[in-house]
């Protein structure tokens, strides 16, 4: 496997703290500046091979780690076979408390993520 893309991606769940939210914006966020193009000619994937040609490693860092649904976060990357690394890491900083938004406490929760393809 040769690495071709490695992107950095960041998101925030401003209101009600869930490491999942931000994690997923985190990934849309990556995943949104990378273009594939190019790699059926070079490498000659195709709709029929490219989940088993294409592999993408994801390393999410945000504050709990243990609450990540890592199946959940996986059905976010639209082609590839999909491993999802949790690791301690984003950021908790103070924000501003809504319960009418979801918030449960006065911070937000933000994600990043380092996603890397090879084929």
């Amino acid at each position: 496997m040769k690495k071709f893309i490695i992107e950095f991606g960041m998101g925030m769940d401003f209101h009600g703290q869930d490491v999942n939210a931000a994690a997923g914006k985190a990934i849309k966020d990556a995943i949104s500046r990378s273009c594939l193009i190019g790699l059926n000619e070079i490498y000659g994937l195709t709709e029929e091979n490219i989940n088993e040609k294409m592999m993408i490693e994801a390393t999410i860092g945000v504050s709990k780690p243990e609450n990540l649904d890592i199946e959940a976060l996986k059905k976010l990357f639209p082609v590839g076979t999909v491993t999802i690394n949790a690791q301690k890491g984003g950021l908790t900083t103070a924000g501003l408390f809504f319960p009418g938004f979801g918030d449960t406490v006065d911070t937000i929760e933000a994600a990043i993520v380092a996603v890397t393809v090879s084929v």
